[in-house]
């Protein structure tokens, strides 16, 4: 069943099994309100067990373009599509978030994101490949991030 993600009142639905619960769902909740303030787009999870095609989608991309397959348990996804740009979610349970920035028209802005939530430790997945930088959020704590640029057609 879908869920609307509310920013105003941060709940960890659907993320409870989660050790960092409460900061992966600050984490998603910042991810709503930023959709909602530049987008008007309403931010709706599902979980895998009813989205397993978006996160085949987001596995096949990290697969291709980097070999990388996370250890970690998927608890929820999120497809969608503003303007010219689709976007699709995976929150995990050890309070990984990632996300795959997919331009219709323009393949020279699409990019694979991974958000880190407060509390969690660096996937071995991702040591010492990537660098994190850290954003302070008022919903989340001090979320680390990094990115890399696609250079496939998904």
């Amino acid at each position: 069943m879908p869920y609307i993600v509310d920013f105003k009142h941060v709940s960890t639905v659907g993320l409870e099994s989660s050790p960092v619960a409460a900061a992966l769902a600050g984490m998603r909740a910042n991810e709503a309100r930023y959709f909602m303030n530049k987008y008007k787009h309403a931010f709706t999870t599902l979980p895998v067990s009813e989205s397993q095609d978006n996160l085949d989608y987001v596995n096949r991309v990290l697969k291709e373009e980097r070999n990388i397959e996370f250890a970690a348990k998927p608890l929820e996804t999120s497809r969608f599509q503003v303007e010219n740009i689709q976007f699709t979610y995976v929150f995990y349970e050890d309070g990984l978030g990632v996300n795959v920035m997919y331009t219709v028209d323009d393949p020279k802005k699409r990019a694979v994101g991974f958000k880190l939530s407060e509390g969690m430790e660096i996937p071995a997945e991702l040591e010492g490949k990537f660098k994190f930088a850290r954003q302070k959020s008022t919903l989340a704590g001090t979320i680390r991030g990094s990115f890399f640029v696609i250079k496939g057609q998904y």
